[in-house]
């Protein structure tokens, strides 16, 4: 339950094309439901914007089908992060709405349609190198699940800044830029001082051992001399992508 779906229920009972049992029947699941192995925030959505999504990592097929089978039935939009592909195989055999992004290794079913107008503008989505691509693509697919125009940018760092300035055009007309790099980290920080839209800055764990997983990175993006750069945790697509479709939303 969104929203979008509750001011629609909500306009069905005020015209008399849904009784009001109908429309307890619908809403019986809010706030929560528990399952014995997790406890589902159905009321989340509406509180706060963004659905409940299930990290997938560490759960099993199983636990996986049943959370996402009663996302699909009672909250709409149903995601599933960190989920490879063998256990998204088996998942979409048992529930063959979702769709599996095998880079992004997320599960998407029933996504937000953007001609719903959800965002102020483009969200652009930038990876310094191919190897960032993976996170990319995590902050790409939900930002675009959740509703939102997302364009991309990818293998533009700062080793080859030309590769960069070429696509300034597309810099300059997003309200939003989610920027990923492993190394250094210093792409965000000569993005941040290209344009004058915010700057979600993705570290990632891409780089040689002096990167330390990337932890030289995130320190490098936290201590950017750039202003309107924010950070969130190393390889952490999905939060990037949550947080840019929250600034686009307001």
């Amino acid at each position: 339950m969104d929203n979008h779906k509750l001011t629609e229920l909500l306009k069905q009972v005020s015209e008399g094309r849904c009784s009001v049992e109908d429309a307890v029947t619908s809403l019986q699941h809010l706030p929560g439901e528990t399952m014995g192995f997790a406890c589902l925030d159905h009321h989340r959505q509406i509180r706060t914007g963004l659905p409940e999504v299930v990290y997938g990592e560490n759960k099993s097929c199983e636990q996986i089908v049943m959370i996402m089978g009663q996302l699909l039935k009672h909250t709409g939009i149903a995601l599933a992060t960190r989920i490879d592909a063998a256990k998204a195989e088996l998942v979409c055999r048992e529930l063959p709405l979702l769709e599996y992004y095998g880079e992004a290794r997320m599960l998407v079913g029933n996504p937000v349609s953007s001609d719903l107008g959800v965002g102020r503008g483009t969200i652009l989505v930038i990876a310094a190198g191919t190897s960032d691509i993976p996170v990319a693509e995590e902050a790409r697919v939900t930002a675009a699940s959740l509703g939102h125009h997302v364009e991309q940018l990818y293998d533009v760092g700062v080793a080859g800044i030309h590769r960069l300035l070429a696509g300034y055009g597309q810099l300059r007309q997003a309200k939003v830029l989610v920027v990923v790099a492993g190394m250094e980290g210093a792409l965000p920080s000569v993005v941040g001082g290209l344009v004058d839209r915010p700057v979600v800055a993705v570290p990632t764990s891409v780089g040689y051992g002096t990167g330390f997983g990337g932890i030289a990175a995130l320190l490098g993006m936290l201590n950017s001399c750039t202003p309107g750069v924010a950070v969130v945790n190393i390889d952490n697509g999905f939060g990037a992508g949550c947080l840019a479709a929250t600034i686009n939303r307001i």
